[in-house]
């Protein structure tokens, strides 16, 4: 075996690398991988991938003399050494395949890709993973040294190939090769601080594996020393047991009928650290130029962060069963960052950016597609006639409600999905929210558009004057409570041809006016007229204009927008994103049957001069602010005009 190996030196030849070669093994090795543990992970994949392709071959080619019997990774720790080996026995390398795969770059280092380098890192900063097939140097971060010795199926001679990542790299023959790949790393001395751990130690190579590559669908292999027991009982003996260090439980690759429900529950609780049960368990696999399979799921309690900047948001993604990422936000928009689960693509890189992500036109494709999934699943939660169902939904949208409407403002491609699966309370129940199917099912005939109102509180909307014709014609109007909902409901949505109308804007008519109704208001205007008229001047710094109302039955007055305005707590959400917009007047109504109103359009009648009537007038307008809760431009004027008239009328 001596005489061999000095044989095969002989028989090495040495190639050195281009000027530049060190500077970009420099720059690829500090620059591309910020946690040096993902050199293993790059190592697994590569044996991994040996072992797909020695499976296939085997298949293709009947002819072919190989062995499939015990496809497996094994690592080989010699600490005393300072010694990693990766072996696999795949499909393994030819002499001329190591040369142009793992010598590519070795064999390139010329002044055009270290350019391509330099420019990726300048616009890209530090993470230039996937762009050019560097995985295998990784090894470089951990090791002084990297050997291979590959055979490949088929052949009877094998290859060695070393470097020490400096100037020159060597290839020679290795007669007595077996079978796949090894690689050798000659490991550098652990930095903890610089984050070079012990690679040679069981608990480290555990983590990583467990951490990486669980899922991989061959075994990966090591033997450990276990204490235990002699077979006397009397005294302990350490022996060396292979251990396989992967599950290979990839769920999402099994048919649903092999996975029980506990395997699936057990699985979400692992990746979310959540102690609960999922409310609903969402399977996708998608073939065709772009494959991948996703599992995910939908939690059935909100996480204390949902609505915070700190929270962690999307998917894990693993390329070919190979981890990548934790709450991977390219492949699930923000207003489903509640959504957990696992994406596997077949077709990406293993050294994929987050830059990377958000420019790849099939990432966007497939997110939009686990968009789709997760909002026909429940979807499919609210038509279902199964009261467990029902009871999902409605858990499902107490705990998420808010967030998933969010993408009203943000996806309007899927604004229709969305309204779909939405609820909202409305004044039919104070109990039971209604989706929008079910409000329009109710709608009486004739009626044109969703009412709604917007507000603080379910109680602050309920009292709001507006409500009140609406509440005594028994017409149903939603209630609008989460901020979120003032920026979407005036962008022109509508549903089933139906659009949305605030009940706080524009005039309302909710008799449809016949020619006797128009000839009853034409006396009403004409009998207010001076009133009116005095009003508009008497509050032209507050409002843009005075009239008549026929939205009030016990109110003297309210407020309302113009069609098309913005709604004051539109306008002040705004102002706290950084928008400066100017104050929006709006039109104040008056009821011409309240007391209050027809007292002082006989007042103004009897004496337009009278210096109080101002008074009344401003007091009007800030007690109809007062009941719409917002909030009056001058207090302190204002509590000055009201306990000058309390005075007034207790003396």
């Amino acid at each position: 075996m001596a005489e061999q190996a000095v044989e095969s030196e002989q028989q090495a030849e040495t190639h050195e690398f281009q000027a530049e070669a060190r500077q970009l093994l420099r720059l690829m090795v500090h620059s591309i991988y910020s946690d040096k543990d993902v050199f293993l992970r790059e190592l697994l994949s590569n044996a991994s991938d040996a072992l797909d392709k020695v499976r296939l071959e085997s298949m293709v080619d009947k002819d072919l003399e190989v062995d499939t019997d015990d496809l497996h990774i094994q690592l080989e720790r010699d600490p005393a050494a300072r010694t990693l080996t990766v072996r696999d026995n795949g499909i393994g390398m030819s002499r001329d395949e190591v040369v142009g795969l793992i010598g590519t770059i070795a064999r390139s280092g010329t002044a055009e890709l270290l350019e391509k380098l330099k420019s990726a890192q300048e616009a890209q900063g530090s993470d230039l993973i996937g762009q050019f097939g560097v995985g295998f140097y990784s090894a470089f971060m951990v090791a002084d040294k990297v050997t291979v010795v590959t055979r490949k199926a088929g052949e009877s001679v094998g290859t060695r190939w070393e470097s020490e990542g400096e100037a020159t790299y060597t290839i020679a023959d290795v007669p007595d090769a077996p079978q796949g790949t090894a690689v050798t790393l000659h490991l550098k001395p652990v930095d903890t601080d610089d984050g070079m751990h012990d690679y040679t130690d069981t608990g480290v190579l555990r983590r990583i594996v467990t951490r990486y590559s669980d899922f991989l669908a061959w075994p990966i292999r090591m033997e450990v020393e276990r204490v235990r027991k002699s077979e006397d009982g009397e005294s302990e003996e350490t022996v060396v047991e292979p251990e396989t260090l992967n599950s290979m439980k990839a769920l999402w690759a099994r048919p649903r009928s092999e996975v029980t429900d506990a395997e699936y529950n057990e699985f979400y609780k692992h990746i979310s650290h959540d102690w609960a049960d999922p409310l609903e368990t969402m399977r996708l696999h998608a073939e065709g130029t772009f494959e991948y399979q996703a599992l995910l799921f939908l939690p059935s309690r909100a996480p204390m962060d949902l609505f915070t900047r700190e929270a962690k948001r999307g998917v894990q993604l693993y390329v070919k069963r190979v981890f990548i990422m934790d709450d991977c936000e390219e492949l699930m928009p923000e207003y489903l960052r509640f959504v957990k689960g696992v994406v596997d693509a077949q077709d990406l890189s293993l050294n994929v950016s987050r830059e990377i992500l958000q420019q790849d036109r099939q990432i966007r494709a497939m997110r939009r597609r686990l968009a789709k999934k997760v909002l026909s699943t429940v979807a499919g939660l609210v038509k279902s006639e199964e009261s467990e169902d029902r009871d999902k939904y409605r858990t499902f949208w107490s705990q998420f409600g808010t967030c998933v409407k969010e993408g009203l403002v943000t996806d309007p491609d899927s604004r229709q999905d969305i309204l779909e699966i939405a609820s909202f309370d409305s004044t039919r129940s104070a109990d039971e929210q209604t989706t929008l199917a079910e409000y329009i099912e109710r709608m009486p005939e004739g009626q044109e558009h969703i009412y709604y109102l917007t507000g603080k509180s379910r109680e602050m909307v309920e009292k709001s004057p507006h409500m009140e014709a609406f509440t005594s014609k028994g017409i149903e109007v939603l209630i609008l409570t989460d901020q979120v909902d003032e920026m979407w409901v005036d962008s022109g949505a509508e549903f089933q041809g139906k659009t949305f109308r605030s009940i706080a804007k524009g005039e309302v008519d909710l008799d449809g006016n016949d020619e006797a109704d128009d000839s009853a208001d034409e006396a009403k205007k004409e009998e207010f007229a001076g009133l009116l008229e005095w009003l508009r001047e008497t509050l032209s710094d507050e409002v843009k204009d005075v009239r008549l109302s026929s939205r009030l039955t016990t109110s003297p007055a309210c407020i309302v927008g113009d069609e098309g305005d913005l709604s004051p707590e539109l306008v002040r959400i705004y102002r706290q994103l950084g928008q400066p917009l100017p104050d929006v007047k709006r039109i104040l109504e008056i009821n011409p049957e309240h007391a209050l109103v027809t007292g002082l359009r006989e007042s103004h009648a009897k004496n337009a001069e009278d210096p109080s009537l101002p008074e009344v007038a401003q007091l009007l307008y800030g007690t109809t602010l007062l009941a719409e809760g917002e909030e009056l431009p001058d207090p302190h004027k204002f509590a000055q005009l009201l306990s000058g008239r309390l005075a007034a009328g207790l003396g």
